[in-house]
């Protein structure tokens, strides 16, 4: 099975939580995880972000789930790099 190693999304947010601590719960998420936030847009209730996860193996479905938790959603994968996990028996 690939690894997902980094997804880059467009999401709607609230204006709270605020862009660092939206950041912040998501990159708890994983051990390695390294979030980027770009905000690209500000509405009278609501933030368009561009949010760039990566990491050595990101867990995609509990990503999602965290930004809904937190009022937001996910509005299209832009980016994703994916790395194959199957390494070859080397001959001995």
């Amino acid at each position: 099975m690939a690894a997902v190693t980094r997804v880059m999304l467009d999401v709607l947010k609230p204006h709270q939580p605020n862009a660092l601590e939206f950041a912040s719960q998501l990159a708890d998420l994983g051990d390695d995880y390294q979030v980027n936030l770009v905000v690209q847009e500000i509405d009278d209730k609501t933030h368009s972000i561009i949010l760039s996860i990566s990491g050595k193996q990101i867990d995609f479905d509990a990503v999602t789930q965290h930004i809904e938790s937190m009022g937001g959603s996910v509005h299209s994968i832009d980016e994703v790099d994916v790395q194959s996990e199957t390494r070859s028996a080397i001959p001995g």
